[in-house]
This record gives C-alpha cells, structure tokens and sequence, in this order.
C-alpha cells in the first residue's frame, strides 16, 4: 500500500487560522505593558501600526508560500540567498523560539501570581507570594509538562487550538463590552499621540542610542525605535508558513482567508487591549500591571467586586491555557525547525536519533527545552527583559525572510499564484513597491537595547506591597 498525501487529513482555514492565534493571540496579554514601559503612554497607536503592518507580512508569507509548500524561512533564504545566510536566518528564527516557550510561562504565571494576590489581599491575609520568582517556577513547571508531551509525540492538535481560541473569543467580547460601558459610564480620553514629543522612553529602551540622543532629536529615529519596542505584538506570525501544509484544498486561497482572519481578530483583540489600559486604569498605577494588563483592566472596569474578581479569574484561566499553549507551539516549532536543517546536513545525524521507546526526536526536544529552562532561570520571571530580547529575534527572522523574496523576486521572476499587491512594470522590468517597501520597514526599527551593556539591567521593580498601598485609595474610593 502507498500512502500518498491524498490519504491524509488536512484542517480548514479556521482551524489553520486558530493554531496561528495560539501563538499570535497569546501577545497580547504581554505586548502592551512592555511597548508602555519602553516609550511611554503613547504605545498603544504604535501597537495598532504593528497589527495594520501584520496583515502585509502575512501577504509576504501567502506569496512565499505559493512558491514552496514548506515556505519557511530557512527554504525560502536558502533558495535567494545561500546556504550561509539560511543559516543565520533560522538562527534568528530559532533565537525566536527560545524565547517564545519562557516569555509566554513567564507570562501566565504573572498572571496566575497577580490575581492569587488579589484573592489575598481582600482575603485580609498579610501574605504576598514574589511575583518574578513564583512566575518563573511556574514557566519551568509548564515546560518541564510539554517537554515530556512532546517527547512522548503529543502534540497539541488543531481541535484542542480551536477550543481555545473558543474561549479567547468570548473573553474579547467581554472585555470589548464591559471596557466599552465603562468608559461611557466614566469617560475616557485617547493615548497621546503618536508623534515624537509623546514619546518618552525608559533609559534601557534607547541602549546605546542613548549616548546619541538621536532618538530626542530626530523624531523619524524616535518613531522608529519605539516602533521597534511594538513589534513584538506580531510575533507568532512565523507558524502562518508551517501551517500551510497542512490546509485544505484550494490551498492558496484558503490561506488568503487564514491571513485574513487572523488580522482581523489580533487587530481587535491585541491593540483594544493596550487602548482600554491607557483609558481605564489610572496612570499612577497603571505600570504596576505591566506584567498582567489585562488582569489590571479586569479590576478597573465598572462592576461590583465580585463580578470584576470572577472576570479576573475568566481573564487568568484564558491567559494561562494561549499561553501555554504558546510554550508547546514553540517547542514543536523547534524541533520542526531543527530536523528540516537536520535533513539539509546543517546538523549531524546525531540530533535525530529516535528515542528508544517513543521514536520521536527527543535529542532535539532535549536541547531546545534546556535552553528554554536556562532563559527562563537568567531571566528570573522578568517578563521586560524577555520582551526586549524576543522583539529582536522577531525582527530579524522576519527581516531576512522579508530580504529574501524579494530577491526572488528577480532570481526567479517566473510567473506566481500569487505577489505582494503594489507592482510597478516599466517596460517589461518590475518594480516590487509593496514588498520593497515591507522589507524596508522590518530592516529599518533599531533594536539597540540588547547590544547595550545597560539594556540587560533589570527594571526597577516596585515592589508589590507599595502597589496596593497606591491602589487601597482607589478601592476605597
């Protein structure tokens, strides 16, 4: 018996559209309060850019796509720009991984910590579990749980991601709704806007630019950088490519309705979440939610006490099953990624030996989990350091993928199901506006933090304590 391709069962483009928001969806419980605590109030319209900017890398990825069905980012560089710049693009994409399973741990577990020290505080109990540190061992356990999932070959499948997102949706609607009636109730003003006197940047944010004052005294530097310190919002964009294998007939225009879905719902979903941050809850203590904003909007919006802890405790069992979800997205994501460049004689044999009982790859998912675990112990549950160091490994995999088809563009300049929008011919040579100018944007936001000796200082964190002291008057008011 042959089994052929035709045999298998492949998943609808809501399906597809729900694995991707697994991982897209899941930054907006985090994406916000870092972007704010880099460039200040102002950070909210730089998070819509992000998400109006995603839907033309998601037409990037539909164009790659239509020419090599496993599209991903070390082919398509490999095909346009050699073997040695595939490499240091998967390197980007894998430095991408690696964070992406500690920074979304890291992240449900502030949330988890975040409202379990609400319940306390009202429960009149004097007891305040560390958030960083409760978080991180909260990472290491979720980790430690998909590790072994995955090296037994469980892997999330598409129902379990549109359950989900199930959930996900009716969280937006009451978020949407209950932030909407409170600021009818109260009012509200709208972020400063986006130019470059609203900008206000934390020290560690400008990294060595700091030296320069560029970003102060150039406001197309300052737009940039901050716009930079946003990007991160759209990470997860990578898993459009490795998805599309596995969408139904007629694959491409399927996967046209799956780049459109997910801009919509992340559009929604991730930029209202920073608006209604900024126009609900108050700025004194606003920052002391960066690491859970949208558990800090919970308790903002208008309501009784109880109904706003019952939503609180819907917002961290939503949080915590995407963003868990995310840690085992990012895990079989690697191991995807490594036996691809395995196969290729990047890696030896060595790394795809089978484990003896369950035949999976296990030296790979080994390694991948132990630099996920190492990140999360370095970091100690910072969720501001992980930000700014997975912004940049976005940026780059998505900046030499971007490179690369358009180099394409003229290496094989063949007819496609599919380009990029925005295509200029002038007799008989094209100009590819569109894609020129996506790549232009992704190669063009300076993430300088992390190369600054200064950008790797932790934060000054307030301490919990001092946060419910500033936020008792509220509550009593």
């Amino acid at each position: 018996m042959v089994a052929t391709t035709a045999m298998l069962s492949f998943i609808s483009f809501w399906r597809a559209a729900a694995i991707v928001l697994n991982d897209l969806a899941s930054s907006a419980f985090y994406a916000g309060g870092i972007a704010e605590v880099a460039i200040g109030k102002a950070a909210p319209w730089f998070i819509l850019a992000v998400m109006l900017f995603a839907y033309a890398v998601c037409q990037m990825y539909v164009e790659s796509c239509s020419m090599f069905v496993r599209g991903g980012v070390y082919r398509v560089v490999k095909e346009a720009m050699g073997g040695t710049l595939a490499k240091f693009s998967v390197s980007a994409l894998m430095f991408d991984y690696i964070l992406t399973g500690p920074i979304s741990g890291v992240s449900a577990g502030q949330y988890l910590v975040g409202f379990l020290n609400e319940l306390l505080h009202y429960a009149k109990l004097n007891i305040i579990l560390p958030t960083n540190a409760t978080a991180a061992v909260f990472a290491v356990v979720v980790t430690l749980y998909f590790w072994w999932e995955n090296t037994k070959g469980i892997h999330e499948s598409s129902e379990k991601a549109v359950r989900i997102m199930e959930l996900t949706t009716i969280l937006v609607v009451l978020m949407i709704g209950w932030c909407a009636y409170t600021l009818w109730v109260r009012g509200g003003h709208l972020p400063p806007w986006p130019k470059p006197g609203n900008l206000h940047f934390n020290p560690e944010a400008e990294g060595w630019l700091r030296a320069t004052h560029l970003p102060e005294v150039i406001g197309v530097v300052g737009i940039l950088v901050a716009f930079g310190h946003s990007v991160l919002a759209m990470s997860g964009l990578e898993t459009l490519a490795q998805v599309y294998r596995e969408i139904e007939a007629p694959k491409l225009p399927n996967l046209k309705k799956t780049a459109f879905i997910i801009f919509v719902y992340s559009l929604v979903f991730t930029s209202l979440v920073s608006f209604f941050a900024v126009m609900i809850i108050p700025d004194r203590i606003r920052l002391n939610f960066k690491d859970n904003l949208i558990g800090g909007l919970a308790m903002h919006v208008a309501g009784a006490l109880p109904l706003r802890l019952v939503f609180h405790a819907f917002v961290v069992v939503v949080g915590v099953m995407i963003l868990s979800g995310a840690v085992n997205t990012a895990i079989v994501g690697s191991n995807g990624v490594l036996n691809r460049v395995s196969e290729d004689g990047v890696l030896t044999d060595w790394f795809r030996h089978p484990h003896p009982r369950f035949g999976t790859s296990h030296r790979i998912i080994n390694l991948v989990v132990g630099l996920q675990l190492l990140v999360i112990l370095l970091s100690g549950g910072n969720v501001i350091l992980l930000g700014e160091a997975y912004a940049f490994g976005v940026i780059w995999s998505f900046a030499m993928k971007g490179l690369a088809v358009l180099i394409l563009r003229y290496t094989e300049p063949g007819p496609r199901e599919f380009r990029v929008p925005l295509n200029l011919s002038i007799g008989g040579f094209e100009i590819p506006i569109g894609l020129g100018l996506i790549t232009l944007t992704r190669c063009s936001p300076p993430r300088s933090s992390i190369f600054s000796p200064s950008g790797w200082q932790r934060p000054p964190a307030s301490s919990l304590r001092r946060s419910f002291t500033e936020f008792s008057p509220l509550r009593k008011g």
